[in-house]
């Protein structure tokens, strides 16, 4: 790892610590809010593929702590959102980081139309920013899968619930109807923060690309 990835998981971690301070989200107070938010927990490491991202779209990672955002879930939000999803999964075919790119884990951009879980989910992250979406709406998620393999998708906060952006399935879902286990994914705050989720095992370092 570099000096500019190291500095940033550094940077990462100690800013995933005052997010939660500052924007920790209380615990909902009834079932149907449990099945709509995520429950977060204390700050975690980012993905060693977050940071070496980082490292090399640099300007994109060079934000400041900013307050938290959610979409309003209209009509035409909930179609921009399915369009994206479904353009992405189609547009880009699986491949995994080894075949890719000679290495076990690296996250980047689908550009030559192959990529892993965790591409077809940055490339749904900038799709939507580009279209005028909040990037603190828009958090990079590392989940076990209904495998039990680790696996990156795309969550969108709205006002109505977490849904998910997945390359596995063409369809938007609640994250509670995925049936995944949710790891850490980013804080809202600051991208180079993360933050666990639900359940407070370790978190898996690679992704596949199913």
């Amino acid at each position: 790892m570099n000096k500019r990835a190291q500095a940033l998981l550094k940077r990462g971690l100690a800013a995933g610590v005052i997010a939660v301070a500052l924007f920790g989200t209380p615990a909902p107070s009834t079932a149907e809010e449990r099945s709509m938010f995520i429950t977060i927990g204390e700050a975690a490491r980012a993905p060693i593929g977050w940071v070496e991202f980082c490292a090399e779209y640099d300007p994109e990672c060079k934000t400041k702590p900013s307050t938290p955002r959610d979409v309003v879930l209209t009509t035409q939000a909930w179609k921009d959102l399915q369009r994206i999803n479904l353009w992405v999964n189609t547009h880009v075919k699986p491949m995994t980081d080894m075949d890719h790119w000679g290495v076990v884990e690296r996250w980047n951009y689908p550009d030559d139309g192959y990529g892993d879980c965790e591409d077809y989910a940055l490339q749904k992250r900038k799709m939507l920013m580009q279209a005028g979406w909040p990037r603190e709406a828009l958090l990079m998620t590392v989940v076990r899968d209904l495998h039990g393999d680790g696996h990156a998708t795309l969550t969108v906060k709205t006002d109505k619930g977490e849904y998910i952006l997945d390359n596995q399935r063409d369809e938007v879902l609640l994250w509670s109807d995925t049936g995944y286990r949710f790891v850490k994914r980013q804080s809202q705050s600051d991208p180079n923060a993360w933050i666990s989720l639900g359940d407070p095992r370790a978190a898996p370092l690679t992704a596949t690309s199913r």
